[in-house]
């Protein structure tokens, strides 16, 4: 029965990574995948996860399953992550939040509850977007539309024809926002602009949805969900998707979580019900290991204090490399301008290389970038600053 089956292609981002890992080279840069790394290019497990770590396995007591929304206190500690302490969607109990295996299992979710509940309503994404977007949506069977974000000759956003392009959406339709870090873009909205389409949504009918990967890594925790807030505070109804793998370096323990907000209390919650019995059948509960070391540092006074200074830590090294990589290229090549690079946040830039230029920095130099173009900043380091910046400018 197997043998009419036909392979299915690698995937861009992960065939990537197999692939650079069977390259002999010894100097070649991975700067695909979207992982944080180090000065000496390794990803270290959190100080602080490693204390977390060590108070839960002295006091676990049992392996038994989660419920389906996962750990209570985990929904309230990303519950205020997200919104603040004091925020009055929890007093009204408009929001609702379910533990998943990770952004993209959260993704998966909104996308099932979309499709069994919403009917024929469009996803808009961006254009360019996170390359797993469409994937996800289309195998949920859900139409995808596309809205312009990136402006090529400016390095900068297009709002006027983003806006402009979701004008055109209609009356139910969910609109897909990158809360912060755009990614591959790493241009985000500023806060009149989320005011903006805030706005839009509210007076369309339109759902916004957001999908927050990266708190933290552009300017601080508090104000990488900015935007979120404004939308929160604007419309009645609001989707997220977030994820803990990069500002707690999660990545193989899969933690994030699904958020509903409702108009009211009643239909939050009836909304809700239907969002738990796609769980039900898609991964029945959550895994309960990563969420239990997110818990217990967010709820920690000292660890969470700690856990701070990490995320600071880790973005300003990004930052570091940003400057560095444009001081580099500029000294490799007087007339190339990367200066755009400084207006852009978190782990990644789109610097629009061709296809074949792509492919040249792979074969010639053991550089590794996917075929869009998109560049890992994080991959980044003072030691093959150098190589990176020469290899660039010679493919280009």
């Amino acid at each position: 029965m197997f043998e009419k089956i036909k392979a299915a292609p690698a995937d861009q981002i992960l065939g990537l990574a197999e692939e650079f890992k069977t390259d002999p080279r010894t100097d070649k840069i991975n700067l695909g995948v979207g992982i944080y790394k180090d000065e000496s290019g390794y990803t270290q497990v959190l100080a602080t996860v490693k204390k977390a770590e060590t108070i839960l396995l002295e006091k676990e007591t049992t392996k038994s399953y989660l419920s389906i929304l996962g750990i209570p206190e985990y929904g309230l500690a990303v519950q205020k992550l997200l919104f603040g302490d004091n925020t009055t969607l929890t007093d009204d109990k408009r929001i609702q939040i379910a533990q998943t295996p990770g952004g993209t299992g959260a993704l998966r979710l909104a996308a099932e509850f979309i499709k069994c509940q919403l009917g024929s309503a469009k996803v808009w994404v961006s254009n360019p977007t996170w390359v797993n977007h469409n994937g996800i949506f289309t195998a949920a069977h859900l139409e995808i539309a596309e809205y312009s974000y990136y402006n090529s000759e400016t390095k900068d956003i297009d709002f006027v024809a983003m806006m402009t392009h979701l004008e055109t959406a209609s009356a139910g339709d969910i609109v897909l926002l990158h809360g912060c870090c755009h990614n591959p873009t790493g241009i985000d909205p500023n806060n009149v602009q989320w005011q903006k389409l805030a706005n839009l949504c509210n007076e369309k009918n339109l759902l916004p949805m957001f999908d927050l990967a990266y708190q933290g890594f552009a300017f601080g925790l508090e104000e990488d969900v900015a935007g979120l807030r404004i939308f929160a505070n604007t419309c009645p109804e609001l989707l997220v998707a977030s994820s803990f793998s990069k500002n707690f370096g999660l990545y193989n323990e899969r933690v994030g979580a699904f958020t509903l907000i409702g108009r009211n209390d009643q239909e939050a919650a009836t909304a809700f019900s239907q969002v738990k019995s796609i769980a039900r059948v898609i991964y029945s509960n959550p895994p309960a290991h990563g969420a239990a070391i997110v818990t217990k540092i967010l709820c920690d006074e000292t660890l969470r204090t700690e856990w701070v200074q990490e995320v600071t830590d880790m973005r300003l090294r990004i930052k570091a490399m940003r400057e560095l990589f444009v001081t580099t290229i500029r000294r490799e090549s007087v007339g190339t301008d990367f200066s755009f690079m400084g207006r852009q946040n978190g782990m990644f830039s789109f610097f629009g290389l061709n296809k074949g230029q792509v492919t040249r920095l792979k074969d010639e130099f053991g550089i590794y970038i996917i075929n869009s173009g998109r560049i890992s900043v994080a991959g980044m380091t003072q030691s093959n600053m150098d190589l990176l910046c020469k290899a660039i400018v010679a493919v280009i």
